[in-house]
C-alpha cells in the first residue's frame, strides 16, 4: 500500500507539472499572437501626401485641398452664380488635376517666346507666369502658359480671375477660353487681353467663324487705371442669350450674337512679341510677371 500510494503521489505531481508546462506554452503562444499587428492595417504606412514637387513647375505631387471660398455665391443682384470650380493656388506647385503647363515654341502670330513649365510656378498663394529674356529652344524669350484642356471645361457660366498684369513693350498677357476641338480653335472668347505698352487699356473680344468660314470678331476696350500696379477682377458671364464682360464688377462690354453653345476650357498666358503687340525694345524690363490670385468658375444656381 505504501509503495502504491507513493506511485500515485509521484504520478499526480508529474501530471501537475506537465499541466503547468502546457499552460505556460499556450500562454506564450497567445502573447505572441496578441503582439502581432494586423498586416491589413498598422503594418501599412498611412497615406502620405508630398509637400514637394519632383520637378518644380513640371510634376506636382500635391493633392491640394482648397479652402471654402468666400466667393461661393455672388451677390443677390442678378443671377445667383454658384461656385463649381476654382483654384486659389494655395499649394506648393501647379495642380496637375486642374492645369497643364505648355511646353512648346509658340507658332502663332509671329510670337517670340518659348513656353516652359518652369515659367509657371505657384508661390505665396498665387500662380506666377514669368516672362524672361533668355535663349531657349531657338527662341530669345521664355514665358508661361497654362490651360485646363482635358481637365475641365464648361458650358455657360461665369469665369473670373483676380490678377495683377505684366507691362512693357511687347508683353501680351491674356485670360481666354476656347473649344476643345482639333480642327479649329474657334470660337474663342478673350476675357482679358492687354498690350503691355498700354497698361491702362483692357481688350475684351469674341472671335468666331461665319457660315462662309470667315474669321469675324466683336471687341471693346476699356481704359482705366494702370492694371500692372495692383490686382483687378476680370470676368465673363456666359449665358445662352449673351456674353457680358466685367472689370472689378462693372459691366464693360456685352454681345448678344453670336453666342457659343459648346463647352470651353480656360487658358492663361503671357505672349512676347508678335503681330499685334510688336517686339520688346530697350524700354522693356525683364523679367515680368503675370500674378494670378485665383481663378473661379460659377454656374447659375438651380
Amino acid at each position: 500500500m505504501e509503495t502504491g500510494t507513493g506511485s500515485v503521489l509521484i504520478f499526480s505531481a508529474s501530471a501537475i507539472i506537465l499541466l503547468i508546462l502546457i499552460s505556460m506554452a499556450v500562454l506564450g503562444v497567445f502573447r505572441e499572437l496578441s503582439s502581432t499587428e494586423d498586416p491589413g492595417t498598422s503594418d501599412i504606412l498611412p497615406e502620405f501626401t508630398s509637400t514637394k514637387s519632383i520637378d518644380e513647375g513640371t510634376v506636382c505631387m500635391d493633392k491640394q485641398v482648397q479652402p471654402e471660398s468666400s466667393h461661393r455665391l455672388s451677390p443677390a443682384a442678378g443671377p445667383r452664380w454658384e461656385l463649381v470650380w476654382s483654384d486659389e493656388f494655395n499649394g506648393h506647385c501647379l495642380d496637375p488635376d486642374k492645369w497643364t503647363p505648355e511646353d512648346w515654341a509658340a507658332e502663332k502670330n509671329n510670337e517670340l517666346q518659348y513656353y516652359t513649365a518652369a515659367n509657371a510656378e505657384v508661390q505665396d498663394g498665387q500662380l506666377i507666369l514669368t516672362s524672361r529674356k533668355e535663349p531657349f529652344g531657338g527662341r530669345r524669350y521664355t514665358s508661361g502658359a497654362v490651360h485646363t484642356r482635358g481637365n475641365f471645361s464648361f458650358l455657360y457660366g461665369k469665369a473670373e480671375m483676380r490678377a495683377k498684369l505684366p507691362a512693357g513693350q511687347g508683353v501680351f498677357p491674356a485670360f481666354w477660353m476656347m473649344t476643345d476641338k482639333e480642327e479649329t480653335w474657334l470660337p474663342e472668347i478673350d476675357i482679358m487681353e492687354m498690350l503691355g505698352h498700354r497698361s491702362d487699356e483692357i481688350w475684351m473680344v469674341s472671335h468666331w467663324l461665319t457660315e462662309e468660314n470667315e474669321l469675324t470678331s466683336a471687341s471693346q476696350t476699356f481704359t482705366g487705371t494702370d492694371f500692372s500696379k495692383d490686382y483687378h477682377v476680370f470676368s465673363l458671364e456666359w449665358t445662352p442669350e449673351s456674353l457680358v464682360w466685367r472689370i472689378d464688377g462693372e459691366e464693360r462690354f456685352k454681345v448678344t450674337s453670336p453666342i457659343p453653345h459648346e463647352p470651353m476650357y480656360l487658358y492663361l498666358n503671357t505672349a512676347i512679341g508678335g503681330n499685334w503687340p510688336g517686339s520688346p525694345d530697350e524700354t522693356t524690363r525683364f523679367p515680368v510677371t503675370f500674378e494670378i490670385d485665383y481663378v473661379h468658375v460659377y454656374q447659375i444656381a438651380q
